[in-house]
């Protein structure tokens, strides 16, 4: 059975799981439902991500897995991380996938600080060493896919918002990510929703004309900005479906309009912000490092990432913004592969 290391990559949305052999080549992908266990619970977690697994092992047959790493939205605590670890232990004894875990110890004693597990046990990455199995929050594998080491900080902004670092040092911070209804300043739906806001408040008149209006108006196909009622009550939109208008505000934004502008600059001066407290808690002021960006908002709000990226070298000079070079996925099983090398 040829040897391998397994990353997952596991949302509200999907689940992705990258299939890695021993010398860093990609040898399987696969895709399945969503498994952050808080909202679908640890069963339809645990079923989407024995369907992706079997999904990128389908075409290589029995495979070895020497370690795994399993990062999903939702594990924060460490009754978290031992809910999951125990639910990927149950999956891989099963006869069901094709994917058999080695059956020998591990060879060679996993780097605590290379992999950072004590510090991050308690936020971010928690790691089982008789079996290598590490599990973790999607931002801590974000932050490696994206950069391409543990090393960095990343930005994600999507329908929610998070910024998590790690330095040379192995120490963490997190900034945001506390949800819709406490926080995650600058996400798609913190925006949408203060567009949507700003269009009912300017039907009244206690805000001036904005063209987010007519934008709405055209989008919904509404005859009326009352028939908002009806759409966003009577017809049960939640947080994906707001977030899902937020370029709508960034495009009355390009387009001139105030107050839609002002809705954009607040999103982006909360982002830098977060950027800022996880890049000054990390790193010193001379210490170069890079910033990437992840998540929808970046790739469908194109002047909202131009302003943060002039805003944040004006107060991180020694920050660097990039595109992600690879998916958190990749990340995952790049954890994976670090836990069998020494040093």
């Amino acid at each position: 059975m040829k040897g391998c290391v397994l990353g997952i990559d596991g949302g509200g949305t999907k689940t992705v799981c990258i299939l890695m052999d021993k010398s860093g080549l990609v040898i399987g992908r696969g895709e399945a439902g969503p498994s952050n266990y808080q909202t679908v619970g640890l069963e339809a977690a645990g079923n989407s991500i024995r369907d992706a697994i079997a999904q990128a092992a389908a075409p290589l047959g029995e495979v070895s897995l020497e370690a795994i790493c399993v990062g999903l939205a939702g594990v924060g605590r460490s009754q978290d991380v031992q809910a999951v670890r125990g639910l990927v232990q149950q999956l891989l004894s099963s006869s069901e996938l094709p994917v058999k875990p080695s059956l020998q110890p591990p060879s060679v004693e996993i780097n605590h600080q290379e992999l950072s597990a004590d510090n991050l046990l308690h936020s971010q990455l928690s790691i089982l060493h008789s079996s290598r199995v590490i599990v973790c929050n999607d931002s801590a594998i974000a932050l490696v896919g994206g950069v391409g080491k543990p090393v960095g900080v990343v930005i994600i902004a999507g329908t929610g918002a998070i910024a998590f670092g790690q330095n040379h040092q192995g120490q963490t911070k997190r900034a945001s990510g506390w949800g819709y209804l406490l926080g995650d300043e600058g996400s798609g739906y913190h925006i949408a929703i203060r567009g949507l806001r700003a269009v009912v408040r300017s039907y009244d008149g206690r805000l001036g004309p904005t063209i987010l209006t007519e934008r709405i108006t055209q989008h919904l196909n509404l005859n009326s900005i009352e028939d908002l009622v009806e759409v966003i009550y009577r017809r049960g939109w939640g947080v994906k479906q707001i977030a899902a208008l937020s370029p709508i505000v960034d495009e009355a934004a390009a387009a001139g309009d105030l107050i839609a502008n002002n809705i954009i600059n607040e999103a982006v001066e909360e982002l830098v912000l977060a950027a800022r407290v996880v890049s000054q808690a990390l790193f010193k002021p001379e210490e170069a490092f890079e910033v990437v960006t992840m998540g929808g908002v970046w790739r469908g709000l194109a002047n909202l990432r131009g302003r943060f990226a002039t805003s944040l070298a004006e107060i991180v000079p020694s920050a660097t913004v990039i595109w992600a070079r690879h998916e958190p996925a990749y990340g995952a099983a790049l954890l994976a592969l670090q836990a069998l090398s020494p040093g």
